[in-house]
C-alpha cells in the first residue's frame, strides 16, 4: 500500500445510534471535544443541565466549533428529566471512578446510553445508588483518580463501536470527497 496524503481512513459502520450523556458538564473544551467525537462517530449527544457554559449558536460559533451542526444535540433540564424521557428498553452504562466493573467487561448494543458525570465530582451519590448495577469504570495504571472527561468519552464510544462491529469495514477515501 502506497501512502496517499489525500486519503483518510473511514469505516462504513452500520449507522446504529449510540448516545453520549454528559451530566452537568463544567468545562467547555471537554464538551466541545465530546461533540466532535459524536460527529465523527454518529452518536447523539445529550447535555444534562445545569451546564457550566453557554451552548447557544452564537457561543458555539465564537468557540470555533465548526462541526456543531453535524451533531444531534438533545438538552435535558435535569437528570430526572433525562431519565423520564428514556425509552422503556433503554440500556444505560454509567461511568464512574467508583465503579468496580471495568467498562471493557460491559456488553454494548445499538441504542445504549453512555453516561458521564461532571468533571469536578463525577455523578452524584444519588445517581450512583439508583443505577448501581449499571456502573462501569475505566481502569488506570497510575495513581490518578480518573481520566479527563473527553478522553473517557472517546474510550467508551470506540469500545462500544468496536463491540457493535462498526469498526470492521475500513476503507480509504479521498478527504476532498468526505470532509
Amino acid at each position: 500500500m502506497t501512502f496517499d496524503p489525500d486519503c483518510r481512513l473511514r469505516v462504513r459502520g452500520r449507522g446504529e445510534t449510540l448516545h453520549v450523556v454528559l451530566v452537568e458538564p463544567e468545562i467547555p473544551p471537554n464538551t466541545g471535544n465530546a461533540a466532535r467525537l459524536c460527529a465523527a462517530t454518529r452518536c447523539t449527544l445529550h447535555l444534562v443541565h445545569p451546564l457550566g457554559f453557554d451552548v447557544s449558536e452564537k457561543a458555539v460559533r465564537r468557540a470555533g466549533l465548526d462541526y456543531w451542526h453535524l451533531v444531534e444535540v438533545k438538552e435535558h433540564q435535569s437528570f430526572q428529566a433525562f431519565v423520564e424521557h428514556l425509552p422503556s428498553q433503554a440500556r444505560l452504562h454509567l461511568f464512574s471512578g467508583k465503579a468496580q466493573k471495568s467498562f471493557l467487561k460491559a456488553a454494548y448494543k445499538a441504542g445504549d446510553y453512555l453516561v458521564f458525570g461532571k468533571e469536578s465530582k463525577g455523578l452524584s451519590e444519588d445517581i450512583l445508588a439508583q443505577f448501581s448495577e449499571q456502573l462501569v469504570a475505566i481502569p488506570t495504571l497510575g495513581q490518578v483518580r480518573s481520566l479527563n472527561l473527553a478522553n473517557a468519552v472517546a474510550l467508551a464510544v470506540y469500545e462500544a463501536r468496536r463491540q457493535m462491529g462498526d469498526l470492521d469495514e475500513v476503507e480509504l477515501i479521498s478527504h476532498q470527497l468526505a470532509p
